[in-house]
């Protein structure tokens, strides 16, 4: 699954001071290899560089109806 700008999404990662807490998508940046690491806001801060694997979407307000 892949994010997009503005998107809500939960940061999974021991290592970060937000692990667990959910954040808004700032920017998204593509590297030469194809890989995509997010640039998360959170109230207290942002984190960058996050991998798509660090990330699930937030559950809650603008969900989309689709299925897959």
């Amino acid at each position: 699954m892949s994010f997009e700008k503005d998107d809500d999404v939960v940061l999974h990662d021991e290592h970060s001071e937000f692990d667990g807490e959910t954040g808004t998508i700032t920017q998204t940046m593509e590297s030469m290899f194809g890989d995509v690491t997010y640039t998360i806001s959170f109230e207290d801060g942002q984190e960058t560089g996050v991998p798509e694997d660090s990330l699930e979407a937030a559950d809650g307000g603008d969900e989309d109806e689709d299925e897959e």
